[in-house]
């Protein structure tokens, strides 16, 4: 028995539409409870129906809102086009100005030190969202499994990329070839990731049905590290029917 919810939705506009509407809620909650809200946003093509729709709402005060987001690859700088700094400046920051919006520096000189900073800007703004996808190969953020570690003791570290992860930045446009890809990224853990008060995970497309199928029917292991999210009753995973494939689920 999963403790998570799951939620189908017809199909990605929709589901984008109701990710956005669980967030606002919680986004609403936290500023009303404390004035601010800290929220840590993935990115990839699967979020875009998600980011477009949460971006255009005119019911969240943006000037209370902190955000994060989850990796970053070492070495490239914010204005390469798949940097995941340029991402959240085009989708979040330039369309909405939150009060803050704190980036990993994959280019920084120690990466070692860079964990260190960031990992002390999250210890300072506790999540109150935490906004996720899954990867073709199950990751969460850039937790692949050779690397993923359900009892992980830090917060940020830096990995060696696996090959699906890495081919899955070619699929997604985002590299011409493998080669291109970095090969090493700095990334946010699965602790630190699943200690907000709610996560939701964001998951639609068919590319994404085998993995999916895995985290809710395989076993909970490192293998497939979305598998850890069944765990956990403070996490929505939204569908679309394509992600959901032919997963036992009721649908909207």
């Amino acid at each position: 028995m999963s403790a998570l919810t799951v939620r189908v939705h017809a199909d990605a506009i929709a589901l984008g539409a109701a990710a956005a509407d669980d967030a606002t809620r919680v986004i609403n909650d936290a500023v009303e409870a404390r004035g601010i809200a800290n929220v840590m946003f993935a990115s990839g093509n699967s979020q875009f129906t998600f980011l477009d729709d949460l971006t255009e709402r005119n019911d969240i005060d943006w000037s209370r809102v902190t955000g994060f987001h989850m990796d970053e690859y070492c070495g490239i700088g914010a204005d390469h086009p798949a940097s995941f700094r340029r991402y959240m400046r085009e989708r979040i920051v330039e369309p909405v100005h939150p009060n803050e919006f704190h980036e990993i520096q994959g280019d920084a000189l120690d990466a070692t030190v860079e964990c260190d900073r960031y990992a002390a800007l999250l210890r300072e703004h506790p999540l109150d969202l935490c906004c996720l996808g899954i990867g073709e190969n199950g990751h969460l953020a850039f937790n692949d499994p050779p690397v993923a570690d359900f009892d992980d003791p830090l917060d940020l570290k830096v990995v060696e990329l696996d090959a699906a992860c890495r081919a899955q930045q070619v699929g997604e446009g985002h590299f011409a070839a493998v080669d291109a890809v970095p090969t090493h990224a700095i990334t946010v853990t699965i602790p630190a990731l699943l200690r907000a008060q709610a996560v939701l995970a964001i998951v639609p497309e068919a590319r994404k049905r085998e993995p999916v199928e895995r985290a809710l029917t395989g076993p909970i292991d490192p293998s497939c590290p979305a598998s850890i999210l069944r765990t956990l009753p403070h996490v929505t995973l939204h569908l679309d029917r394509e992600s959901a494939g032919d997963v036992d689920i009721p649908h909207e």
